[in-house]
């Protein structure tokens, strides 16, 4: 049930790659929001999503840090509360972004109707998934179903974060397009802005890649519980 070396140290190179990337992203949006703007986060939300000729979405102002978010249930842009006032480049690419979210609603964009699909079944298997991995873990000779069965379960989130790369990579091309038309941003501040979208696609691929490998590791322990 141990794995090999070579796994560990997988984990450990995605783990402090993880951490890079969380760095990176957190410099940048604290450089870029020195960076002033005409336009609050809200203002930006607003102007994009009825330059896209969207008008049933409301763009609301949520408790917390980085809870920004678009919800297609209720039709929603929720923007952190310093996202929603504040007048920089880095309010305006995350507003920017999560209205792309809602463009893509809007026209039906694949991805993210897979994903969206997909929530129910994650939300679900999330909350059940490790017990179950621990389950099979310690029942691994004497019934390996279960084990099976939390990888077949944790293969749906691993399947998820792959899924969302495309839907927040097209969401933040769709925010730096509009931002640069629009004259939102313009040389060193279109730069600054599609430089903070891109660190933050980064946190989504190191993600998928620490799911998958963790979904391998399971898959080894289950294919070599006979050895």
């Amino acid at each position: 049930m141990i794995a090999s070396p070579t796994y560990w140290i997988l984990f450990g190179a995605i783990a402090l790659l993880s951490w890079l990337v969380s760095a990176n992203l957190q410099r940048k949006f604290k450089k870029y929001s020195q960076t002033p703007l005409g336009l609050s986060g809200r203002e930006v939300a607003e102007r994009m999503l009825h330059d896209n000729g969207i008008y049933d979405v409301q763009v609301i102002s949520t408790p917390g840090r980085l809870t920004d978010h678009y919800n297609p249930a209720t039709k929603t842009v929720n923007l952190s509360e310093s996202v929603y006032s504040q007048r920089n480049v880095a309010a305006a690419a995350v507003a920017a972004h999560e209205c792309g979210h809602a463009v893509q609603h809007a026209t039906a964009y694949a991805p993210l109707k897979m994903r969206s699909a997909l929530v129910p079944v994650v939300s679900f298997s999330s909350n059940i998934v490790q017990w179950i991995l621990l389950g099979g873990m310690l029942l691994l000779n004497v019934f390996p179903q279960l084990l099976l069965a939390g990888i077949v379960l944790f293969a749906l989130t691993t399947l998820f974060s792959f899924i969302t790369l495309p839907v927040e990579i097209n969401a933040s091309n769709r925010a730096v397009a509009w931002l640069s038309n629009a004259g939102i941003t313009n040389g060193s501040t279109d730069r600054m802005a599609k430089g903070a979208l891109r660190s933050a696609a980064y946190t989504y691929i190191v993600a998928a890649l620490g799911s998958l490998a963790t979904l391998l590791y399971y898959i080894m322990l289950f294919m070599g519980r006979r050895r």
